[in-house]
């Protein structure tokens, strides 16, 4: 059973008009029931300027092809922009046609628009056939090509419906030339050419689609520069109509742009009414060996916007704050009202100044301010104000345009005040920073805008400030090395971190802390101890030595120390199960001996414990002796051996009755 036509499966069909009168008409109605639910097939009964006006009348609604006969044809082909399928007769057609005429008349001529074809007259040579031919452009010449025929003799005429009409109408025999072969192969042709035209304007509807929602304007244009494509934001930004700019001159439409832009692939600055516009000039394939062009119009602070918001991305993943408030390790009092100051000072933009000695974590208090503030999305940058030479700090801190100084870098640098735009800009150690560069960076506070090296245009900045020192910046203001006026503009919420030494109950949970971190970092052990859960297990034995020591370097130094024990269990026994033997005085006494007031630890070679306990066991259970203030039942049980065995690694001889 048929499904039945819907008003958009006809809309999709491609519509085809049949253009001839008389008796191409009929054949064209013969033909059509044909076509139908493939083509929507109207017949007009319209030639010449009467055809050329009713399809230039229908505009968009008019047809995607027309199928006409003859000179009707030609005729139109010339003056329509719709595509034109002629009626040819076949091979067959001409034969039973002629045949048909000598039936009528032995004097047939054979009538057709333009030249007869070379193989007709061949035809008619090979069969000895007498045949004259004639041809017409126009009604006019049609007519009187007829009645000179006549006035030659001539009997019948074969031609199109034209010249058959004339002829019948002249008293001489005439044989319509076509047939419902060649009608039929004309709509065939016509279908096919119906469906490419309206792939193609699907696909130029799709272009045009895409045009339209570029962010850029865009213009195509042919080789002789005419307008084949351009969008609404170019035409509306040059004040034209997009919609009759196609087949116009780029140099008519707007002859200003034109002279300004590239005659070769590249790019240029163009003005347009006011606004600086990045062109770019691309090659745009054509017929033969000419080639357009495709142009594409930027505008300037798009761009400027663009790369801004690239830089922007890629120095917030240059310089990203890796701490969260949550490493910073510590359950004693003051630690909290650290963390207590870190989150109300996070909700601020002020400048802060964190002060604490070396090693207590200040770049992790400031990362971690960063991180819970409106600013953690945009870059975090740091740079220690006491690890450069003057020159190299300034250059870097401010940035240098092109030419600034010897081995500047082509096109210049922004340097870190710039890099740290919208973000936070942390200055360690500003009491090193040298006096020149104090009043610079007291300006980029007060003015918000920096001024790179050689230049002259102040860059504005939105950044904010946390600076850090390990020593008293009023020292340095006494002495003439720090500026007051700096001092005071840094110095407007503070946080000062307490040394470990002050906070001892900290000691074993940062412990062990720091040594889940180091063993995840320990090649050897990760495989084994990854899930590692009981830290302040493995450490238990030794709490007392690393409670008591006085952290001089602070958590650095006991992150250095957890760092040489991890080293120590990788090569350390294991019991049957696999888990790390907890670490023993005597194990830390030979890796920090500095614990037990023993000074620094030697370099030993890289020899595990199994190997220094072999070569200095005497110097080890000493240390474990001054661990555990002289109990020797304390430290055999630590070592894990006899008494006897004690007395003989300490004295190497003698009666073992002497250990007791």
């Amino acid at each position: 059973m048929d499904r039945p036509t819907s008003a958009s499966d006809s809309a999709e069909r491609p519509v085809i008009w049949a253009l001839g009168i008389s008796r191409l008409r009929d054949l064209f109605f013969d033909i059509v029931g044909e076509y139908e639910g493939r083509a929507n097939v109207r017949v007009i009964s319209r030639a010449y300027d009467d055809a050329v006006g009713e399809v230039q009348a229908a505009g968009a609604q008019g047809p995607d092809v027309v199928v006409a006969g003859g000179s009707n044809a030609a005729y139109l082909r010339t003056r329509i922009a719709v595509p034109v399928v002629q009626i040819g007769p076949t091979g067959l057609d001409v034969m039973h046609s002629l045949a048909r005429a000598r039936r009528l008349s032995s004097s047939v001529a054979l009538v057709g628009p333009g030249e007869t074809s070379p193989e007709v007259r061949e035809f008619a040579t090979a069969y000895g056939i007498d045949i004259v031919f004639g041809s017409y452009r126009t009604a006019q010449d049609a007519q009187t090509c007829v009645l000179d025929l006549r006035d030659r003799g001539v009997g019948c005429v074969v031609g199109p419906g034209l010249i058959a009409d004339l002829a019948a109408a002249a008293g001489m025999g005439a044989v319509f030339l076509y047939s419902h072969a060649s009608v039929r192969a004309a709509f065939d042709t016509a279908l096919e050419v119906a469906q490419a035209t309206r792939g193609e304007v699907r696909r130029r509807r799709h272009i045009d689609n895409l045009l339209q929602h570029l962010r850029d304007g865009v213009v195509a244009l042919d080789a002789a520069g005419r307008v084949e494509a351009i969008n609404r934001r170019l035409a509306a930004a040059l004040g034209i109509d997009a919609g009759n700019a196609a087949g116009k001159l780029l140099t008519e439409l707007a002859p200003d742009v034109a002279a300004s832009l590239p005659d070769a692939d590249g790019d240029v600055l163009v003005s347009i009414r006011g606004a600086s516009y990045l062109v770019h000039r691309g090659p745009l394939a054509g017929e033969g060996d000419e080639d357009g062009a495709v142009l594409t119009f930027q505008e300037s602070r798009a761009v400027e916007r663009l790369d801004r918001t690239l830089r922007s991305k890629q120095l917030t993943h240059q310089f990203a704050a890796r701490y969260r408030l949550e490493d910073v390790v510590g359950e004693s009092a003051s630690m909290e009202r650290v963390r207590t100051l870190v989150r109300r000072y996070a909700r601020s933009d002020a400048t802060v100044l964190v002060m604490g000695e070396s090693g207590t974590g200040k770049e992790m208090v400031a990362q971690s301010m960063h991180r819970l503030s409106s600013r953690r999305q945009f870059p975090f940058v740091a740079i220690n104000c006491g690890a450069f030479p003057e020159a190299l700090l300034e250059s870097e801190l401010f940035g240098y345009e092109e030419g600034a100084f010897t081995g500047a870098r082509k096109g210049g640098k922004a340097g870190l005040i710039e890099a740290a735009h919208r973000g936070t800009l942390f200055l360690d150690e500003i009491g090193e920073m040298p006096l020149p560069l104090q009043s610079r960076l007291l300006r980029v506070l007060q003015e918000r805008e920096v001024v790179r090296l050689g230049a002259t245009e102040p860059t504005r900045v939105d950044i904010r400030v946390i600076a850090a020192t390990h020593r008293g910046l009023t020292e340095g203001i006494a002495n003439g090395t720090f500026r007051a006026d700096l001092y005071y503009r840094l110095n407007i919420l503070t946080v000062s971190l307490p040394p470990l030494r002050e906070r001892a109950g900290d000691v074993m949970p940062l412990a062990a802390e720091l040594l889940l971190q180091a063993v995840q970092r320990e090649p050897r052990l990760t495989s084994r101890v990854r899930d590692l859960a009981n830290a302040q297990g493995v450490l238990a034995e030794v709490g007392e030595p690393l409670q008591h020591y006085g952290w001089p370097g602070n958590v650095r130094e006991l992150q250095n120390v957890i760092e040489r024990i991890v080293v120590e269990l990788a090569d350390a026994d294991r019991d049957a199960g696999g888990a790390v033997v907890p670490i023993t005085a005597a194990a830390l006494a030979a890796v920090a001996p500095e614990l037990f007031g023993h000074g620094p630890q030697d370099a030993q070679g890289g020899q595990t414990l199994r190997e220094r306990s072999r070569h200095s066991e005497a110097d080890e259970i000493r240390a474990a002796l001054a661990a555990f203030d002289g109990d020797r039942n304390a430290v055999c049980k630590a070592l894990g051996i006899s008494k006897t065995t004690l007395w003989r690694r300490l004295n190497g001889g003698g009666s073992p009755r002497d250990a007791s």
